[in-house]
């Protein structure tokens, strides 16, 4: 499994007071600290820039409202609920405790000894309590929903100093198709070392709960199929079926060369279906998804460009459904004359674009920009702002880490804690009294992005001072 490896769970009394000095230090401003695990640094990063999450917080938030979970996940929360009560009885007498929480990091079940449940709860380690990272910083469950594999954080790499007494252990089981997490299963002990035992259990949990995902995976792509069938036999249209995360099911005879993929090749497991050459359309499906799961009775349409002709196809999208669950779409691409135009999901781009894209959003509609039309990020709490040349628009891309990452490429650079700029829009350079750099933007209205001390040497460079 890709997302199982082995986890040190033994002790690190040795370097305790390493990590605490650095989470002093990072807290109270620095950015390089050493002495700590690459990926909980990440996560500090995350907490005290995107997330802005107290470190001195002393128990974690309520969950928000109750959301309804699918019939996909209540399957896999169920196996996991049982396998949590086995685990439990192994952490008795250790002051340990086994926790399962849903893809918002909201606790749904705790299992444990008594007395560790009470005191676990003193910290709101307790049901319909929230421990994502925004919600509670670095910790086994949080950590978990953000990366892949099995996360391990044990006293002060916790972000907030009041869970510095616990150490635990999660793992986020991911749908197969889509890579989203559906619910994390951890494990957590106060002031005692995780059981040696604790990686088995979470292999063993992912390797049961994926086994049933990618069974109903399965099912839903022999769906897929029946409707291409179906369609392909009335449709005027090339036709293709594509998994939630824009992944080919089948395509005809037309949309394969379109869409680069083998004709009329079904591709039923999840990890061997066919990539398509069209990032965009990737980006329409998911887009697709997303409305389809709160509408199902959505049908969508857009243009988009391929590789063999200079104008825009006409793409529509209908959502299929396997079991009460989205189990993909069916799009056909050319002109349909059999489905009413809906408002289109992305702008039309000249053949000859780069296919690097900036995601962006305009209330129900996705906006694709190039590069050169973002003059800056902005962020804001949990939001990013692009300025571009079409006014202020909300990034697609959570986090302004994640994003300086996807346009380091392109001729980005980040220019202080909130700010990402794109250094061919830069006009002017101002200088303060005590050195302080402020860079004036190409934009219609002159914005004015300030750049931090820790920034000034890469600006210098980057621009040529």
């Amino acid at each position: 499994m890709s997302d199982v490896h082995r986890l040190d769970t033994t002790s690190a009394s040795s370097g305790r007071g390493t990590v605490f000095a650095a989470w002093e230090r990072f807290v109270q401003g620095e950015d390089h600290v050493r002495g700590v695990r690459p990926e909980v640094v990440v996560s500090w990063h995350r907490c005290r820039e995107q997330y802005r999450v107290d470190p001195h917080l002393t128990e974690a938030p309520l969950a928000a409202e109750h959301r309804d979970h699918t019939l996909e996940q209540l399957v896999i929360l169920t196996e996991l609920g049982g396998l949590a009560g086995a685990m439990a009885r192994e952490v008795e007498g250790r002051n340990g405790i086994v926790t399962v929480t849903d893809a918002t990091g909201r606790i749904l079940a705790t299992w444990g000894d008594a007395a560790t449940v009470a005191r676990a709860a003193d910290a709101n380690l307790a049901t319909w309590s929230c421990w994502s990272e925004a919600g509670a910083g670095t910790n086994g469950m949080g950590t978990a929903l953000e990366t892949h594999g099995p996360v391990l954080i044990r006293g002060a790499e916790h972000w907030c100093q009041a869970f510095h007494s616990w150490a635990c252990a999660g793992i986020a089981v991911r749908d197969v198709v889509t890579r989203e997490p559906i619910a994390v299963l951890n494990v957590s002990c106060w002031r005692t070392p995780l059981p040696d035992a604790t990686d088995r259990w979470l292999s063993r949990a992912v390797t049961q709960t994926q086994t049933t995902l990618k069974g109903r995976a399965r099912d839903s792509a022999a769906e897929l199929i029946a409707a291409f069938v179906q369609a392909k036999g009335r449709a005027t249209d090339a036709v293709a079926a594509v998994d939630a995360a824009g992944s080919v099911v089948i395509a005809d005879e037309r949309a394969s060369p379109l869409m680069g993929v083998p004709a009329e090749v079904p591709a039923v497991e999840p990890a061997i279906r066919w990539r398509t050459s069209l990032p965009d359309l990737i980006r329409v499906a998911k887009y697709a998804s997303e409305r389809a799961a709160r509408n199902s009775d959505w049908v969508g349409s857009t243009q988009i460009f391929t590789h063999l002709a200079d104008e825009p196809v006409s793409v529509t999208i209908r959502p299929v459904f396997f079991s009460g669950q989205l189990a993909g779409h069916l799009m056909f691409l050319g002109a349909s004359g059999d489905a009413q135009p809906l408002p289109t999901l992305a702008p039309t781009l000249p053949p000859n674009t780069p296919m690097r894209r900036v995601v962006a959003l305009r209330e129900d509609r996705m906006v694709l920009l190039r590069p050169r039309e973002v003059s800056f990020a902005e962020s804001d709490g949990n939001d990013v702002w692009l300025f571009t040349e079409q006014g202020r628009l909300r990034s697609a891309t959570p986090g302004l880490d994640k994003l300086t990452n996807e346009l380091a490429d392109a001729g980005f650079l980040r220019v202080h804690r909130r700010y990402v700029v794109n250094l061919s829009r830069v006009r002017e350079i101002e200088r303060g009294s005590k050195g302080e750099l402020s860079l004036v933007m190409d934009s219609q209205t002159n914005d004015v992005v300030p750049v931090s001390r820790r920034s000034t040497p890469a600006v210098r460079d980057a621009l040529g001072l």
